[in-house]
């Protein structure tokens, strides 16, 4: 069955029976806060890799990857190897914090991929297996080693969904921890974007801690994500990080690093705090480290380690299989370079991306870090501009140059098929290949090579020779930099952030407004992508941002056909609105979408 079908035409057969059956009853059955399953009506029973085949017999591309669980896809081979191993042993499954074989060899590898100024003195502290509760954890600890209460969080962020985790994200309703605002170019809070606006930013931050009226306290601790995924892809400068390293070291305030979804390679180094080079004192770490297993730790300098036995705990946190496979995520992970794999191929589909859709009026903005990538949907009408800023996809309708992209993938064993551009062939390229447009001399056409990467499951071969595993985090001088201070090449004196070349000056540009979100064109667009067999999520303030986070092991041929069909989704979804407007009929489904997924 193709996997371009509309899902208007329901299946037939035993198969659809049993699909449509399953979705019934979990309609009955299950609680109406379930989020994913109300937007995706996915029933899925075989998967591999970046593919799942449903119930139906419908394969989809999965860009969702359990949330970023997934870093090396679905049933990776070295992954059910490692779980194997534990059954066939005839090793306890669940231990509660006893030592065992299994969770020394996980312990001995998350330590080894640690930043090099917490690694040498860390304590790790197993949870309960979800990131929500290693931030409780954090929460607590911090607030025991300090003895003080308050806690800085961030506009837009999102730690979990327990009491405690939610009073630092976002969305609390109740006020418990000082706001601060968090950096971005589109929707900077100070109408400017770019390096002046994460400067302002800092600026605010520091004038709440040191202004004795500002009615904030010392804190116990600060917490933040170096990539708000649920606030809607937003990459903090890296900049702005060493800067709140800088000013809660200072002021010996722990610093949480929350890598609950950017840890494991996802942003293109191994943890997204190396971009920067800070050393946190707190990491929270969940989702991938279990390699698709629940498990969820923290990880903190040892002299944080001052609470009492038992006082934090959790049934399950000695869940042997999880530490399993975590452990072979981990190593292959990083003896096979997928973190710098996943920034090279992340900056190269954002890059197309731009050209393909950034000139669209309902595009806002084309960002992320690595393989966590974010489209925002705007309304087009009205006459504001979106802001200009690095990384922001914001061109005029008339304005873009589009650059061609032609690729031939063809049908592959997990149901990949692209469009065909018979052109692409003609030009010598090869199938599967990306074509970014034309090259530097005489207007050639130069197929790009994405990279492949080994998956165990045939996407092709890696030479993971070609960019060193241990490289990528800078260079770190123990003794120069005191324990909890940063690392890498910054000058805590410095006013104001570096701009990168070519970057929008936001310091000498009148200011921009975006454009007004537009949550019914997000849903619009996963709902076209669902069609052409493509999963993605939807995140951001307003449930505007159309989310991309396949696994690092996602192949050439794969990249290309996730590309097509989300770019021919937002078009199509663009040419819609172009037509009938924001209230005329429309050639979609009409079924409200609830908001982003809460994981």
């Amino acid at each position: 069955m193709a996997v371009t079908e509309s899902l208007a035409e329901e299946a037939h057969g035993p198969a659809g029976a049993v699909h449509e059956g399953i979705l019934r009853r979990q309609s009955a059955r299950e609680s109406s806060a379930r989020t994913y399953a109300r937007t995706l009506p996915i029933v899925p029973v075989r998967a591999r890799g970046l593919t799942i085949e449903g119930a139906d017999g419908r394969r989809y591309l999965d860009c969702l990857s359990g949330a970023g669980t997934l870093a090396l896809g679905h049933n990776h081979p070295v992954v059910l190897a490692a779980v194997r191993q534990v059954l066939d042993s005839g090793a306890p499954l669940s231990v509660l914090d006893l030592a065992t074989p299994v969770k020394d060899a996980f312990i001995t590898e998350l330590f080894r991929t640690l930043p090099p100024g917490l690694a040498g003195r860390a304590r790790v502290q197993f949870c309960g297996p979800a990131g929500t509760d290693a931030v409780e954890a954090a929460l607590k600890l911090v607030r025991t080693a300090t003895g003080r209460s308050g806690v800085l969080a961030f506009t837009g962020a999102y730690h979990g969904m327990t009491a405690g985790a939610l009073a630092v994200s976002g969305g609390a309703p109740e006020v418990q921890a000082a706001r601060l605002p968090y950096p971005q170019d589109y929707r900077c809070p100070f109408g400017v974007g770019g390096p002046r606006g994460a400067e302002l930013a800092a600026r605010w931050t520091e004038s709440l801690l040191d202004d004795p009226k500002s009615g904030v306290p010392l804190p116990a601790g600060m917490i933040l994500e170096p990539v708000q995924g649920e606030g809607g892809v937003l990459p903090a400068p890296d900049d702005w990080l060493r800067r709140m390293r800088r000013l809660t070291a200072d002021r010996a305030i722990p610093l949480i690093a929350d890598e609950v979804q950017t840890g494991v390679g996802r942003t293109g180094a191994f943890w997204a705090v190396d971009h920067s080079g800070i050393t946190p004192d707190v990491m929270v770490l969940s989702k991938a480290i279990g390699g698709s297993l629940p498990l969820a730790v923290i990880v903190y300098r040892d002299d944080l380690d001052v609470w009492q036995p038992g006082a934090h705990a959790g049934t399950f946190r000695g869940n042997q299989l999880a530490m399993a496979a975590g452990t072979a995520t981990l190593a292959y992970v990083r003896e096979n370079g997928l973190a710098e794999r996943a920034g090279r191929l992340g900056a190269r589909v954002m890059e197309q991306l731009r050209a393909d859709i950034g000139g669209l009026a309902c595009v806002g903005e084309v960002r992320g870090r690595g393989l966590m990538i974010g489209v925002e949907l705007v309304e087009p009408e009205g006459t504001q501009e979106p802001a200009f800023g690095a990384g922001s996809a914001a061109v005029g309708r008339g304005g873009a140059e589009f650059l061609d992209h032609r690729f031939a993938t063809g049908p592959s064993g997990d149901g990949a098929h692209g469009a065909y551009d018979p052109s692409a062939a003609a030009s010598g390229m090869e199938p599967g290949a990306y074509d970014f447009g034309a090259g530097p001399s005489g207007g050639k056409r130069v197929a790009h090579d994405f990279g492949a990467v080994p998956s165990g499951g045939g996407l092709g071969t890696y030479d993971s020779g070609a960019v060193p595993s241990g490289e990528g985090r800078g260079a770190y001088d123990s003794g120069a930099v005191p324990s909890g201070g940063e690392r890498g090449a910054y000058e805590p004196g410095a006013a104001s952030f570096e701009m990168r070349p070519g970057a929008y000056d936001f310091a000498t540009a009148p200011a921009r407004t975006p454009r007004p979100a537009a949550p019914r064109l997000a849903a619009a667009v996963q709902r076209e992508c669902l069609r052409r067999g493509l999963i993605v999520e939807l995140g951001g303030r307003h449930s505007s941002v159309v989310r991309l986070l396949p696994p690092l092991t996602i192949s050439d041929e794969q990249t290309a056909a996730v590309l097509d069909r989300l770019t021919d989704a937002v078009a199509a979804v663009a040419r819609d609105e172009e037509r009938h407007g924001p209230h005329g009929a429309r050639g979609h489904d009409s079924d409200p979408c609830p908001g982003p997924g809460t994981d």
